[in-house]
């Protein structure tokens, strides 16, 4: 409610196309500027803390808004100032929010969940934007922003409620600095993670188009506040049918399938949407383009999701709403701007051409096809002492020793090569391989790692799907690896 509200004021106090498709940048801005700090967070304090916190920011400037528009005092930059600062409370929020998924549901049971999420999220979206619609042109924008400032008191509420599981941490709490490095390593040594980000980005790109330019073609339609809020329940309610039927047609194909699919049903009614010379024409493409759209993303949640391990769930979820909120942001300007300079028509052809010839980007990045064991195997015995360094003594060398038969050196080194992304994912900021010159059976892995703490948190971050690696690893070698540990000798303190 509170965007068709924030969509259709703009629409009335400026009717710019650039203001606004900026309502849509800057609701979509701030995940992009720091959608990594929040995912930080997410994974260093807890969790339903942090949401709580975020919903309270948003309860306070959503009351503002309501409270100026409704006095009159409402201009189009004060307008996209308080949907910022709103933004900026869920931006926050989005990667403990998502976060939570997994800690509410088996993991089997993710796709599910997140089918169960879209029917939620797009029922809101088919029942919201109609009411706002009629709310808008009986009692003004004021009265929507009302209604969507008491809404949170109800997640206040829940989240209040809200017995979070206690959660046992086998390494050290990081810091804000350590849990944002590590995230991006993390991000870096994750080829398939950053495929699907990729893909999505582009996706979001293009498709921004529908909802950054759908005001504006309800306007030129003479629609007015409640035929846009029926575009919008028309989308939301093929979504709810996408939804229920996304069971089956998992059946029915592979996920890239129904990526693909999704994807080039979406593309269709993009490209049409700005063509079609009458409203029930536009009521059916959109009740299509909802019905493709939850298959869509719900492929592309889970995937994310199951490349996500606990330990950095938060930051990975961040990264991929990093990526995909600043594609929404970005498109939107953009679409926005293309309208200004050649019309609406040409705005979605070209919007619709695009999201159509990203789909071949699955010959580059293809959708993971088996499923991915990210939890924990804590095989390693972690190398304790009763005296042993300090947490914050550093940097830390470790070595492995291997013993190979010459004929399979070649398979050793090859795979030690991509093992040494496990090494460097997990925390090695350097990393390398060595035969010993007198003895050509003999190797010696090196990684170097900032400190004592970090290196126990390695031990707490190799999971069930590492171990293949590992055990793959091994299967070149002739005796059990000996494991050395060094740390830095300072001249002065404990520090290097």
């Amino acid at each position: 409610m509170q965007s068709v509200g924030a969509a259709w004021l703009m629409v009335s106090i400026s009717g710019k196309p650039m203001f606004v498709a900026l309502v849509q940048t800057v609701s979509t801005l701030p995940f992009f500027l720091i959608a990594i700090v929040a995912g930080s967070l997410g994974d260093v304090v807890d969790r339903r803390k942090l949401i709580l916190a975020a919903e309270l920011w948003m309860f306070t400037f959503s009351v503002a808004l309501a409270l100026l528009t409704i006095a009159g005092l409402m201009s189009p930059w004060l307008l996209l100032g308080f949907i910022l600062m709103v933004s900026i409370g869920a931006a926050f929020e989005a990667p403990a929010w998502q976060a939570i998924f997994p800690e509410m549901v088996p993991k089997e049971d993710l796709p599910s969940a997140f089918a169960l999420n879209g029917i939620e999220f797009n029922l809101s979206r088919a029942i919201g934007p109609g009411l706002a619609g009629a709310v808008v042109a009986l009692a003004g924008a004021g009265v929507t922003f009302v209604l969507n400032a008491a809404s949170f008191l109800g997640v206040i509420t829940v989240i209040l409620r809200w017995k979070r599981p206690v959660r046992r941490r086998m390494a050290p709490i990081e810091t804000m600095s350590e849990s944002i490095a590590a995230g991006f390593r993390y991000f870096r040594y994750a080829p398939i993670l950053r495929g699907v980000v990729l893909r999505a980005g582009v996706a979001m790109f293009f498709a921004s188009s529908l909802w950054a330019l759908l005001p504006i073609l309800a306007r030129d339609l003479g629609a007015g506040s409640i035929g846009y809020g029926i575009l919008l329940t028309c989308f939301g309610a093929g979504a709810i049918a996408g939804a229920l039927l996304l069971p089956h047609v998992r059946s029915l194909t592979s996920t890239e399938g129904v990526l693909s699919v999704g994807m080039g049903v979406v593309a269709f009614v993009i490209g049409a949407v700005g063509m079609l010379p009458s409203r029930p024409l536009l009521y059916g493409a959109l009740l299509l383009g909802g019905a493709a759209w939850t298959p869509f993303m719900s492929v592309l949640n889970t995937a994310v999701q199951s490349l996500a391990p606990e330990w950095a769930r938060a930051r990975v979820l961040a990264f991929y709403l990093l990526v995909f909120e600043g594609s929404i942001a970005a498109g939107s300007a953009v679409w926005g701007a293309v309208t200004d300079r050649f019309g609406i028509r040409t705005a979605f052809l070209a919007a619709g051409m695009g999201l159509a010839i990203s789909i071949l980007l699955k010959i580059l990045y293809a959708m993971p096809k088996d499923a991915i064991d990210l939890s924990v195997w804590n095989h390693w015995p972690l190398p304790l002492s009763t005296a042993g360094p300090a947490l914050d003594e550093g940097p830390v060398l470790v070595t492995v020793e291997y013993v190979v038969h010459p004929e399979k050196a070649d398979e050793f080194k090859k795979a030690m090569h991509h093992y040494q992304r496990v090494r460097r994912r997990d925390g090695a900021v350097r990393w390398a391989l060595y035969y010993d010159a007198k003895d050509r059976t003999r190797y010696l892995e090196t990684f170097i790692v900032h400190s004592w703490a970090e290196h126990l948190r390695q031990h707490a971050r190799f999971t069930m799907e590492d171990r293949k690696i590992e055990e793959h690893v091994h299967s070149f070698v002739e005796q059990p690896p000996k494991v050395s540990h060094f740390i830095y000798a300072a001249e002065h303190g404990r520090r290097g």
